[in-house]
């Protein structure tokens, strides 16, 4: 893939910039920073209205550690294409590490109103909202959530999780029995499930 991208390096700048983007999301990917940087520029010099390019240079920027810098690509990104839904995506989990919390729902509202079934997209939505403290509005997105992956353990036993800290032992005990059963070898899991045996 990357000895193919590389032929149309020396193309017009359209076809340049498409080449560079994919090279640099292919780099970042191999966790190869300093060539990923280099196509993300070489993308973005070649077409400075190209969401993805943008968004790339977004996730190169981020991952050295400058959030705020990041989250203007991601800006720049979604301004020539409002529903670039990877910008978006990236911009809520920018404003979610930089405690933005108010502005990284709205991300996510946003992006549940374009990918209503997105697995990713509820899982920030309940994320977001036990950070806020609100473990019902938590517990209706992991529900929502499961109706998507019915059998992920991790969200069963985050329910679980919830339904316990509310005070509900009974769901506690359906979800984690679930959690269980999908996965029977996490400790946490275990633990709590034999705690409830005793009591």
């Amino acid at each position: 893939a990357l000895e193919t991208l590389k032929m149309f390096e020396k193309k017009d700048s359209r076809v340049k910039s498409a080449a560079a983007t994919n090279l640099s999301f292919l780099y970042y990917l191999g966790n190869e920073l300093e060539q990923a940087t280099n196509y993300a520029d070489l993308a973005v010099n070649s077409d400075r209205y190209n969401p993805a390019a943008l968004t790339n240079k977004g996730n190169t920027v981020f991952a050295n550690g400058d959030c705020e810098k990041a989250a203007e690509f991601y800006k720049e990104a979604l301004r020539n294409d409002s529903l670039c839904t990877e910008a978006l995506y990236n911009l809520g989990l920018t404003y979610k590490k930089l405690n933005r919390i108010d502005e990284a729902l709205d991300c996510f509202l946003k992006l549940h109103a374009i990918l209503p079934n997105s697995a990713q997209v509820l899982y920030q939505l309940a994320s977001i909202y036990q950070i806020m403290e609100d473990p019902n509005q938590a517990i209706e997105w992991l529900l929502q959530l499961i109706s998507v992956v019915p059998t992920d353990p991790h969200v069963l036993s985050k329910l679980g999780n919830l339904y316990d800290t509310e005070g509900d032992k009974s769901q506690a005990f359906h979800y984690y029995c679930e959690s269980y059963r999908y996965f029977p070898s996490n400790i946490e899991v275990i633990e709590w499930l034999g705690a409830y045996y005793i009591d």
